[in-house]
């Protein structure tokens, strides 16, 4: 089912293309992708050496798989500061979310049990200095998959210590064993992604995935590993207004939530739910200093991020901020990385 819901009208709400504006005969130029959309396909000598790596090791990315617009980004640096997203537990999800082109099924194929050993060897070859780890839900699986996940953190982190990695799982259903399992797995970032506020949730997520689930899943592995950096994700141009937003940014700091990504919602294909508004980059500019205004240790805000956009850069900058010795509270300025890639100084960050 699909939504196509207006968006009332509201003084802050300017900043927003809203596409059922249009009239019949405007409707095509409407819903031309605003110029900001648009990248250059990468073609630097890095981004396409990770690549050749990542064939040769038989490593399957969603950085590709998703078309990722930030691919150019994340690969075109040193190897040692790339970013890539590894998918885990094969790729097929029994959950069927608006948004998502993964394919779907009740009962997917079996897990490979050879995929945590192989995963760690070929990314313990391949060199990069940070990793991110995500997977498909596997609601016909009894723990949901954690203890596979698990299970190839704690094998990456044994043949090679030096990796950071990120785990961006699923809810698990809620079980909180299973959240905890991986929360202490060995990896860097536990992130979890909202997708959206608590009122588009039901027309966005699939019906399993709860808004409330999902806070849950990040308070858990906070309290499963005290120190644990968290993160969550949120697209925005699917029908929410500024007060949910601002709602939803509250509700993670209560559960400690260290950082938040903002992005547009790009409609995969025809099947999927319609995009209800581009939200400009000045507009995303405001959530980023949203986000930073309620305490969060990183941001990064813009139409074309995503959950992993510059994570290795992200997690440098939460170390960072952890590491330097005494600095408590306010008056201590420390570089981050804003959402439109330039390095600014923050004051007031938590420590």
């Amino acid at each position: 089912m699909t939504f196509s819901r207006l968006i009332r009208p509201h003084h802050h709400h300017q900043a927003h293309r809203k596409i059922e504006s249009c009239s019949p005969h405007q409707r095509r130029e409407c819903q031309r992708l605003p110029s900001y959309l648009k990248t250059q396909v990468p073609v630097s000598a890095s981004y396409n050496k990770i690549k050749n790596d990542l064939r040769g090791l038989k490593l399957h990315t969603v950085c590709e798989e998703a078309r990722c617009p930030n691919i150019g980004q994340c690969w075109g640096g040193d190897k040692g500061d790339a970013t890539a997203t590894i998918m885990l537990m094969g790729d097929t999800c029994t959950r069927g979310c608006r948004f998502c082109a993964i394919k779907t099924a009740k009962r997917p194929p079996p897990l490979d049990v050879h995929e945590p050993e192989n995963t760690a060897e070929a990314i313990s070859r391949w060199g990069v200095g940070y990793i991110v780890m995500t997977s498909v839900d596997r609601d016909d699986i009894a723990d949901g998959g954690a203890s596979h996940f698990a299970e190839t953190i704690r094998k990456t982190k044994s043949k090679a210590p030096h990796i950071l990695i990120e785990a961006l799982t699923g809810d698990f259903q809620g079980d909180k064993d299973a959240i905890s399992l991986v929360a202490r797995s060995g990896l860097d970032v536990y992130a979890h992604n909202m997708e959206t506020t608590e009122n588009r949730t039901p027309f966005v997520r699939d019906p399993r995935a709860t808004f409330r689930q999902s806070l849950e899943v990040l308070r858990v592995a906070k309290q499963a590993k005290p120190g644990l950096i968290t993160k969550t994700s949120i697209m925005l141009g699917v029908g929410e207004t500024d007060e949910e937003v601002l709602d939803t940014l509250k509700e993670l700091r209560k559960v400690d939530v260290d950082v938040v990504t903002f992005g547009q919602y790009m409609r995969p294909t025809k099947k999927h739910m319609k995009v209800s508004s581009y939200v400009t980059p000045e507009r995303f500019d405001h959530w980023g200093r949203e986000a930073e205004r309620l305490g969060f240790l990183y941001w990064a805000s813009g139409p074309l991020v995503r959950s992993s956009f510059k994570a290795n850069e992200l997690l440098k900058s939460v170390l960072g901020k952890r590491l330097i010795k005494g600095m408590k509270g306010r008056g201590q300025g420390v570089d981050v990385v804003g959402q439109d890639g330039e390095r600014r100084t923050l004051e007031g960050v938590r420590a």
